[in-house]
């Protein structure tokens, strides 16, 4: 089997809510561009459509987006809009408020107010054509409680705007306050092979134990990436294993997210047809006990 012929249902399949999806799928974020948001170069829009079509083909049926993911000429959801639309009943679109840029693309200086996150889940749903939402993450902007913005997309989910919600960005303590209010499907949080953050170790279990997918960002990007880095300086075991399947390190970071746990999902994005190919793939590596216990003493070290 090459990696042409590898589709993500390799990676098996997890529940968000009522909504199976592969969990293998696709962050829309570098769809704008070489970099994140105004940074790097533009996208070729045509690219851009062609990869969207070529992951829905490769069996991705999970796109986690945000109408704050554009730069200067592009916009991820009318991109995902313009590939994909009519959806198929199969593919689930994730997408996320609290932060919000300016049409020049300046940051808020804080968090959208909960009054205001109506606004944002309707501008996500008329940049994508929708009618409803499938997922909405509330992304915690450093707000000691989240109540009230949970509070707040908790009654657009009850008025039908939003199927799911999930969270973002948020200490353990922030998953036990949003399941008071109401249901989690997902958390999405930083997580990776070679980046420190213990809170995530407890949140993975508390979404384990509550079936809870959780769905790590720049799970592959390194400690650049929300600054606009392209990739990570690679570890001399990640290098080593990635050698021995002949992958890329890339690769074997996906991987090594995908056996945390089958409730994680991994939502690795890319704007490059190849590397879409190679990203899908690795839904099919299958590491050796050795091999984790290798990366995972890295990781250890890490934190």
């Amino acid at each position: 089997m090459t990696a042409e012929t590898i589709t993500a249902d390799a990676s098996g399949t997890f529940g968000l809510g009522d909504l199976p999806v592969h969990r293998i799928g696709f962050g829309a974020m570098r769809l704008t561009g070489s970099a994140a948001f105004h940074l790097g170069t533009v996208s070729d829009r045509a690219r851009s459509i062609a990869v969207l079509r070529r992951a829905v083909e490769l069996g991705v049926n999970h796109i986690d987006t945000a109408a704050f993911y554009f730069s200067s000429l592009r916009s991820a959801n009318e991109l995902i809009n313009t590939a994909l639309a009519p959806y198929a009943d199969d593919l689930v679109i994730a997408t996320k408020v609290g932060p919000f840029r300016d049409y020049s693309g300046e940051w808020g200086t804080s968090s959208a107010r909960p009054d205001q996150l109506r606004g944002h889940v309707e501008e996500n749903l008329r940049q994508l054509g929708r009618d409803h939402l499938d997922l909405v993450y509330l992304r915690r902007m450093r707000q000691d409680s989240i109540a009230e913005h949970f509070g707040a997309l908790a009654e657009l989910r009850e008025a039908g705007l939003v199927r799911h919600l999930g969270v973002s960005a948020i200490q353990p303590r922030h998953l036990t306050e949003a399941l008071e209010i109401a249901p989690v499907v997902s958390v999405q949080n930083r997580y990776a092979l070679d980046v420190p953050d213990p809170q995530a170790h407890e949140l993975l279990r508390m979404c384990g134990e509550r079936g809870i997918a959780f769905v790590p960002y720049f799970a592959v990007a390194g400690e650049g990436a929300e600054r606009g880095a392209a990739g990570s300086r690679d570890d001399d075991e990640v290098i080593a294993v990635a050698r021995a399947h002949g992958v890329s390190p890339a690769q074997i970071r996906t991987a090594w997210t995908l056996h945390q746990g089958p409730h994680v999902l991994a939502i690795p994005g890319t704007g490059n047809p190849d590397h879409l190919t190679e990203n899908v793939a690795a839904a099919a590596l299958r590491l050796s006990q050795e091999e984790l216990e290798r990366l995972n003493a890295l990781h250890a070290r890490a934190v």
